[in-house]
């Protein structure tokens, strides 16, 4: 065991061994938790004690449920390896150097949780052995979903008829109800507009929403528009769905398909991934008509489900 090893295995023994002796008297009621722990922790089975080892296992500066490497300080104080270089290898309780030690007992004990996924409250009621529960949270089909606005950054999560009335109220998007639109983007000096984002309407369709966005931004050197439509909702249900949006003018039609994406990809990251309708800036302009001084781009677009 790494130096110290024996501090944070007494502290842990002790600690379960208090918790066992308090806990007794409410021990049925801890069977029904969904926080459950597998026999065998110090040679004593059962579930006493699963929510004293759990406060053992959260970082006393994040609260977050610590993962190997754990390290503790010579007092046998815990700390999280990302935390660590937050606290400047100090120890948050006791202020003593951290060092390299390995708190390898608490690692250990860790092996013999099984948890509830963090999004239970949201729906997911699977379990999970301690170290496969992270990997599950960060594609938890029930996590919340970021706010889809394009047109700034928003820390907003929710689930989507959360995020459908954020974007209503507070972003005072447009809201259409149908499966094909038409919507017209004008712009008196669109030579002024290089890097812009807009997000122009939600649309209800077969009882799902879709955003129509709208970007103005280079690729190289030239000037492009772009319009694609992400789906609010995950990618596998966004794949049962297909949209087209049309843009022309002057006796030229320009038509591109696809599929939405889920809006667990950023809007960033679809314009980047160049997924969607893109129209030069010269093309948009002769699309226009005119002196060529003045946008007025009108995009038609129909959403259909895959059969």
């Amino acid at each position: 065991m790494a130096p110290g090893g024996g501090i944070c295995k007494d502290l842990i023994e002790s600690r379960i061994a208090f918790a066992d002796y308090d806990m007794a008297t409410s021990s049925a009621e801890l069977r029904g938790s969904p926080l459950r722990k597998a026999s065998g922790l110090a040679g004593n089975p059962g579930p006493t004690s699963t929510n004293d080892v759990h406060e053992l296992l959260e970082c006393p500066v994040c609260i977050n449920l610590m993962y190997p490497p754990i390290y503790q300080c010579p007092n046998g104080h815990t700390v999280c390896s990302f935390c660590k270089a937050r606290v400047h290898n100090s120890c948050p309780t006791c202020r003593n150097e951290l060092g390299n030690i390995r708190c390898l007992a608490l690692e250990k004990v860790a092996e013999s949780l099984e948890l509830p996924c963090r999004y239970q409250i949201w729906g997911c009621q699977d379990i999970f052995p301690y170290y496969s529960k992270l990997k599950h949270e960060k594609n938890c089909r029930y996590r919340p979903y970021s706010c889809p606005y394009a047109g700034a950054e928003c820390s907003v999560t929710g689930d989507i008829p959360y995020l459908v009335m954020h974007l209503k109220n507070d972003h005072k998007v447009d809201m259409h109800d149908g499966c094909t639109f038409n919507h017209r983007y004008v712009k008196s000096n669109p030579h002024e507009v290089e890097n812009a984002t807009w997000m122009l309407t939600v649309f209800n369709c077969f009882g799902r929403q879709f955003c129509l966005h709208f970007e103005a931004f280079h690729i190289g050197m030239a000037p492009v528009y772009m319009a694609f439509l992400r789906f609010m909702g995950d990618e596998d249900e966004a794949r049962q769905f297909s949209y087209s949006l049309e843009v022309g003018g002057n006796g030229r039609k320009f038509i591109w398909q696809g599929v939405p994406r889920s809006i667990r990809d950023s809007h960033r990251k679809v314009r980047d991934s160049q997924d969607g309708l893109i129209i030069q800036r010269n093309l948009a302009l002769f699309f226009s008509g005119g002196d060529r001084q003045e946008l007025k781009l009108k995009i038609a677009g129909r959403i259909w489900k895959e059969q």
